[in-house]
């Protein structure tokens, strides 16, 4: 029997997927939080021992309109991928919520691969449907990540391992004399308007402070912004979030200017230790491209961070349980359609914003290879 996550038993569903080896920070309420305008729900089943087996929390945010909500699952769920029986009562707790909440339809996007075929089978024996996401960012989770195994590592064994040409941008950096220092929240109005300039160079969406700020806030010592600083001046920034056995490389932003000094390079690599400092099995460099042809504008995003010698994963896509088809059909035309209008104003805006500033909007991607030529590495 599943039930559902209340003030009583809210600690204790933390605990747990905070610790299961499928946890993920997205599944947390302290991320609900950051999700404001939706509501959070979790449910959870528990084996013979009374303990809590499987997990899964979902966001449930009303649609505009229409007297109806639409739950989402960021990650989940958090158990045995491949116990149907706890699969089943979890899918049962979920239409248990879409019926108190009038839920039109549950998606989700779990952190399993696209080669477990008996997760899949037993997902679509459920009553689920399979949708293949593109091979670029089209969805809301990376379809495609790269990650690092840190497990039992150090320093020196990653360092060897990573792409000579890296270790060398690495170097350079420090040489040109980068400096990458671990910042709060003061220094999240220079991290986001370095991060306007990002998306508007290159063409994507930016969250507003606030987010950032509510990100830091919520998260705690969970989150950590890190800057790069050269001749006194904030040139780039990471914002990184550590749960369980995994560190995430959340968000990035580089100014278009600075860029042969290399401060990406020290940026990941301090995230990477934060991963060994906290004894994690996983770095994780989020998402990629799973479209690895050279002329995709995106293969220089696939070549910086394969120089890291991770494993790029592609997931098992989004799955959707429909509870109400002729709703569902309308409003995900509906949402598909404004989502890209809203994008495009937004770009526009921004590039038009930067043209007046006289401020070049570059579009090249983070390339490994850069102008300078290592001597010493070949």
């Amino acid at each position: 029997m599943f039930e559902i996550i209340n003030q009583n038993t809210l600690a204790e569903f933390e605990a747990f997927i905070e610790n299961h080896p499928k946890g993920h920070f997205l599944q947390s309420s302290r991320w609900a939080k950051v999700k404001s305008a939706w509501d959070f729900q979790a449910v959870a089943v528990r084996g013979n021992d009374g303990k809590i087996k499987g997990a899964m929390s979902v966001l449930i945010r009303k649609m505009p309109m229409v007297p109806y909500t639409l739950m989402y699952s960021a990650r989940g769920p958090v158990c045995d991928p491949h116990d149907e029986e706890t699969l089943r009562e979890l899918t049962e707790g979920m239409r248990a919520l879409a019926k108190k909440h009038k839920s039109y339809a549950l998606k989700m996007d779990p952190d399993i691969l696209s080669s477990d075929e008996e997760y899949i089978r037993i997902m679509e024996k459920l009553g689920y449907t399979r949708h293949f996401g593109s091979k670029n960012f089209e969805g809301v989770q990376p379809g495609y990540v790269f990650r690092l195994n840190v497990k039992d590592k150090t320093e020196d064994e990653l360092l060897q391992a990573f792409h000579s040409k890296t270790r060398y941008n690495l170097r350079l950096s420090v040489r040109k004399g980068v400096e990458v220092r671990l910042c709060g929240k003061e220094m999240l109005e220079t991290f986001s308007k370095i991060m306007d300039e990002t998306g508007t160079r290159d063409g994507f969406i930016v969250r507003p402070k606030a987010y950032f700020e509510s990100i830091m806030d919520e998260l705690g010592e969970n989150a950590r912004l890190y800057m790069a600083f050269w001749e006194g001046r904030a040139i780039a920034g990471t914002l990184a979030i550590q749960f369980g056995n995994k560190v995430w490389y959340l968000y990035g932003a580089s100014s278009n200017a600075y860029r042969n000094v290399m401060p990406n390079y020290q940026l990941q690599w301090e995230m990477i230790k934060w991963s060994l400092e906290t004894k994690c099995d996983i770095y994780d460099f989020r998402g990629v491209s799973g479209d690895l042809t050279p002329d995709n504008p995106l293969y220089g995003l696939y070549l910086f961070k394969k120089g890291f010698s991770g494993d790029l994963c592609e997931f098992c896509g989004e799955f959707e349980m429909v509870y109400k088809p002729a709703v569902d059909l309308v409003l995900n035309k509906g949402l598909a359609a404004a989502r890209e209008i809203r994008r495009k104003i937004v770009i526009s805006r921004k590039r038009k914003a930067a043209e007046k500033e006289n401020k070049p909007v570059e579009r090249a991607p983070v390339q490994l290879q850069e102008n300078d030529k290592p001597a010493d590495e070949k």
